[in-house]
């Protein structure tokens, strides 16, 4: 996190404040079909772990674990006049089968991550990026305290990356994260997303069920690298990694459409997901696009 002296770093720098927070409706995902029913619970979601409620059984194939004995003794039934020889040869009682094996399918309570990651190098509209961005955080917290939801941000400047506000669903703590973080200086993207890489899998191992959702805010131009490779190159390694783990990202495209060079699209495009371009950034039109892809507007 950064230290509150830094926060005045450069030159005619300043604070951002929060953006205003409003009342937000309930978020909801769209990363499986079982949806919450009631206020205070988690989203519902398919796990492959021995864990969680068993709501049906499917057939085994080539992967017979977890059996569900009672659904493979009823898929056995119908065939056991027919397997009188076996049953015979065996001494068995009841004759089963490989394909006969049924799996359980199980349904256990999960949270979202929210992990915003923003581009905090100096620009025309760094101010607003960061006001939204940070009224949106407090307004999806506001919405996630219930259901453990958690949020996260990381910011990128200068020559680093930081985890500012580590995923927590907690609001007192939000509100003294987002107090003080600067902005200006250079733009170390490819450290921005390898931390935020490194978290989302970190949450993945120790809540192996969570459904991760990134959204940067950025106009993909960087200009800082970790290693021997170009800031661009550099990146755009960092985001195929992001897409072969398959995590859900959302790109904010913050450039200013007379000089866009279409860098955040093809960075998105690279991560595997979606691109908006945002005329006027502001706390609630954030939300409401993070929520569209969550799956809450229909």
């Amino acid at each position: 996190m950064f230290d509150k002296q830094d926060s005045y770093w450069w030159e005619g720098g300043k604070k951002v404040e929060s953006g205003a927070q409003f009342s937000p409706r309930k978020l909801q995902t769209a990363l499986d079909k079982l949806t919450r029913q009631q206020a205070g619970r988690r989203s519902r979601t398919h796990t492959d772990r021995k864990r969680g409620r068993y709501i049906q059984a499917r057939p085994a194939g080539d992967h017979p674990t977890d059996i569900a004995f009672d659904a493979t003794l009823r898929a056995a039934a119908p065939y056991q006049v027919q397997r009188h020889k076996q049953m015979d040869e065996s001494g068995m009682a009841y004759a089963i089968q490989k394909k006969d094996l049924q799996r359980k399918v199980r349904v256990r309570k999960t949270a979202n991550l929210i992990l915003f990651v923003v581009d905090a190098s100096w620009s025309m509209a760094v101010s607003e990026r960061m006001q939204a961005t940070k009224g949106a955080i407090m307004s999806l917290l506001t919405d996630a305290y219930q259901r453990r939801d958690r949020v996260g941000l990381v910011v990128f400047q200068k020559d680093r990356a930081s985890m500012v506000l580590p995923p927590t669903n907690s609001v007192v703590l939000a509100k003294k994260a987002l107090a003080d973080i600067p902005v200006g200086g250079k733009t170390p993207l490819s450290a921005g997303l390898l931390l935020a890489h490194e978290t989302i899998k970190r949450e993945k191992t120790l809540h192996p069920d969570v459904m991760p959702l990134m959204i940067l805010l950025t106009d993909g131009a960087g200009n800082v690298s970790m290693g021997d490779l170009s800031p661009q190159e550099e990146a755009n390694r960092i985001a195929e990694m992001i897409k072969e783990e398959r995590i859900k990202t959302v790109t904010i495209n913050m450039e200013h459409v007379a000089f866009d060079q279409g860098l955040a699209t093809k960075l998105a495009e690279r991560m595997g997901g979606v691109c908006y371009s945002l005329g006027q950034l502001r706390a609630d039109i954030l939300y409401e696009t993070v929520r569209k892809e969550m799956g809450d507007i229909k």
